[in-house]
C-alpha cells in the first residue's frame, strides 16, 4: 500500500505544476499571442456549455457539497470543452497541421481514458459513473474528427471539414 503522505505531497505537486501551466498558457494566449486570436471566426458562445454543465452538476453530482458540486461542473465541462475548438475548425472549413494533430492527441488521451476506466473496474470493481458518462461524451464528440484526420492528415493532406 501507498504512503499516505507520499501520496499528498505528490498530488499536491502536480496540482501545483498544473495550475502554474494553466495561468503560464493563459498568460500566453492573452498576452504574448493575443494578435494570432481569430476574432471574426471564433462566435462561440460558451454560456451555452457553462451554464447547462452548471445546471447538470447541481442536479446529478454524488453529494451536495460545494467541493463536490464544483468537481462534477469540471468533469461536465471537460466533456465538452472541445466544442468550440471544433466549431471554429468547422466554421473555418479547415484546420492547421498542428492543430488537428492537437485535436488528435486530446481524443486520444479520453479514448485510452476510458480504457483505463474499464481496466480499474475489471481489476479493483471500481468506477465512477459521472466521470465515465462524461468521457464517452467527450469521445463521441471527437468521432468525426478521428475520422477526417485518419483519412486526411495521416495521408499528408490538409485537414478540411466537407462543405
Amino acid at each position: 500500500m501507498e504512503d499516505p503522505i507520499v501520496c499528498r505531497v505528490y498530488n499536491s505537486f502536480m496540482k501545483t505544476v498544473f495550475i502554474a501551466a494553466s495561468v503560464g498558457t493563459l498568460f500566453l494566449m492573452y498576452a504574448k499571442f493575443r494578435a494570432t486570436y481569430d476574432r471574426n471566426h471564433d462566435s462561440f458562445r460558451i454560456e451555452f456549455l457553462l451554464i447547462p454543465c452548471a445546471l447538470l452538476a447541481l442536479v446529478i453530482n454524488h453529494d451536495f457539497t460545494v467541493l463536490e458540486v464544483l468537481w462534477t461542473f469540471s468533469i461536465y465541462l471537460e466533456s465538452v470543452a472541445i466544442l468550440p475548438q471544433l466549431f471554429l475548425v468547422s466554421k473555418t472549413g479547415e484546420a492547421e497541421s498542428i492543430t488537428s494533430h492537437y485535436l488528435f492527441a486530446l481524443g486520444s488521451y479520453r479514448a485510452l481514458y476510458l480504457l483505463n476506466w474499464i481496466y480499474r473496474y475489471m481489476v479493483e470493481s471500481h468506477y465512477d459513473l459521472i466521470a465515465i458518462l462524461a468521457g464517452v461524451v467527450q469521445t463521441i464528440l471527437y468521432c468525426d474528427f478521428f475520422y477526417l484526420y485518419i483519412t486526411k492528415v495521416l495521408k499528408g493532406k490538409k485537414l478540411q471539414l466537407p462543405a
